[in-house]
């Protein structure tokens, strides 16, 4: 045990051979929890899955500098990683609870209408569309545009008129 605390320190007087030994260990943990959470939080970047990456990155950082017992921290992480698997089958095995967490899309626009109440919920402006029109599908107005959404994500999809 006394091996342990001349490598990894003990308290908040650390200095920074333990500081960086506890750096090297919380980043190989920190892999395999975000390697149990799934590549999904990362990929979709959803607010369920900003959660888990804020949470992780503050509660992880306080072993690293001492502010709290690393035991505790690492089981904490672990906790909040399993919940944030859990919770990730249980989404996709039930859309009441994918909605409740994930969220759900919301149109903006459909149909020649804007939908003037989900573009002030979701912040959106009429000039935000138009920006994202023009990045997307390279024109300047709405005429191809079917339906705007704003995806679960945050990101805004177009889905145009079959062409015909």
């Amino acid at each position: 045990m006394d091996i342990l605390y001349t490598l990894i320190g003990k308290g908040k007087d650390l200095n920074s051979l333990h500081m960086a030994v506890r750096t090297v260990i919380i980043f190989f943990y920190a892999l395999a929890m975000l390697r149990i959470a799934g590549i999904r939080t990362f990929g979709k970047k959803t607010a369920f899955d900003m959660v888990i990456i804020i949470m992780l990155g503050a509660v992880m950082s306080r072993a690293i500098v001492g502010a709290s017992p690393m035991v505790p921290i690492l089981c904490a992480s672990l906790v909040m990683v399993v919940i944030h698997r859990v919770l990730a089958i249980l989404s996709f095995r039930s859309r009441f609870v994918g909605k409740f967490v994930k969220g759900r899309p919301t149109s903006l626009y459909k149909e020649g209408e804007s939908n003037n109440e989900n573009m002030q919920q979701a912040q959106i402006s009429e000039d935000d569309i138009m920006e994202e029109i023009r990045l997307k599908l390279n024109q300047e107005n709405l005429k191809d545009v079917k339906e705007i959404l704003m995806e679960r994500t945050g990101k805004i999809s177009i889905i145009k008129y079959p062409k015909g």
